[in-house]
């Protein structure tokens, strides 16, 4: 005869198993590693960078999740603008999996009904590339500005309280060549200003100064 006690843990061990079996099918975020890119599209093949255990036959086995073919990849934007960053094979990113279809909105745009009654399935995944495993982090980082520069530091905008500060090999600034409508800087057009004080001849002035 089974004691109470026994019979509650039946229940208890079935419940778990009923939520892990659940959980194996729903899907909400992992991270990935990009394994091809189409810009035009936008999109991305992801391959999941976990792999999931599963019982063959009574033989538990490490295999991969299959790849994600043709998953948006993030793009920052908004109001009209936007900041465009390559992306690369090899790249880490998280992908996140959406609650329903995305497959009707990702095609048409606006709101959508459902293509398909899926619930976080590996089909609707979208790519943030950006997160990185302990090999790819930055080296560098820094702590008291916001700079946009290259993996190596070797050409960096940065941003530290009210100065800007540029670092690089070589620099190309291109604005229109009117001069009313050239490149400005600290509030002296650039192509349009002129010298006081000078005499024409045959020689060349000196640099650019204001």
């Amino acid at each position: 005869m089974l004691h109470m006690s026994e019979r509650l843990q039946d229940v208890v061990e079935y419940q778990r198993r009923v939520k892990s079996s659940l959980g194996i099918d729903l899907r909400v975020a992992l991270p990935g590693i990009i394994q091809s890119v189409d810009y035009e599209r936008q999109t991305c093949t992801v391959q999941p960078a976990i792999r999931e255990q599963l019982n063959y036959n009574g033989n538990l086995q490490w295999v991969d999740i299959p790849l994600l073919p043709d998953v948006p990849f993030f793009v920052y934007s908004g109001g009209g603008y936007c900041l465009t960053l390559p992306v690369r094979v090899g790249d880490d990113c998280l992908v996140v999996f959406g609650d329903s279809c995305i497959d009707a909105w990702w095609q048409s745009g606006g709101v959508q009904n459902q293509a398909d009654h899926r619930r976080h399935d590996l089909s609707d995944g979208f790519a943030i590339v950006g997160f990185r495993s302990q090999p790819q982090r930055v080296s560098g980082f820094s702590a008291g500005a916001a700079q946009l520069r290259n993996a190596d530091g070797s050409a960096c905008i940065e941003i530290a309280g009210s100065t800007i500060n540029i670092n690089c090999s070589a620099l190309t600034i291109n604005g229109q060549t009117t001069i009313e409508g050239g490149t400005t800087i600290d509030g002296v057009s650039f192509l349009g200003h002129t010298h006081s004080g000078v005499e024409t001849g045959g020689g060349n002035t000196g640099g650019v100064n204001a």
